[in-house]
């Protein structure tokens, strides 16, 4: 592992970043993946990453949500609801649970996609692989009460 890495991992299980990134890494990846024309999104840099569009739950408005992201072997992906380790799950899960149908910009093309939350054994392989792929996860869930959602979305 790149010397790099590692402090990045280390970095990113603090609860100061916990407190600060959720404010500051949505939307400076935002900002660079509409003047990119979506072509770049600055937190993939670090980690693969989606630019997740879902139906607002409670609004019904389309949502768009910068996310990091495990790409899977066949076109799918992983997306984890750590909300970096605090408390409350992150509002794009709450949206994918009432509106599945959702798309994904990957690489600068916008994707059709259906969410599905994982549970049971398949939960269990999909969060050994999240884990491997990026170690902090654990601290956050270590962090936290609630069991941290995992999703995977496949091309409709």
């Amino acid at each position: 592992m790149p010397p790099g890495e590692r402090l990045l991992q280390k970095v990113s299980s603090t609860r100061t970043f916990a407190r600060v990134a959720p404010h500051v890494i949505p939307a400076l990846d935002r900002a660079v993946h509409r003047l990119t024309h979506g072509k770049v999104l600055l937190s993939a840099r670090m980690l693969p990453g989606v630019i997740l569009t879902a139906t607002g739950a409670r609004s019904g408005l389309p949502r768009r949500t910068p996310l990091a992201c495990l790409p899977e072997d066949g076109g799918s992906w992983l997306l984890v609801g750590s909300n970096f380790g605090r408390p409350e799950h992150p509002a794009w899960t709450g949206n994918l649970l009432k509106h599945p149908d959702a798309e994904v910009s990957w690489r600068g093309r916008d994707i059709p996609v259906r969410a599905r939350l994982l549970a049971g054994a398949e939960r269990e392989r999909a969060w050994r692989a999240v884990l491997a792929f990026w170690p902090p996860y654990a601290v956050y869930q270590a962090r936290v009460e609630r069991e941290i959602r995992l999703f995977r979305l496949e091309r409709r």
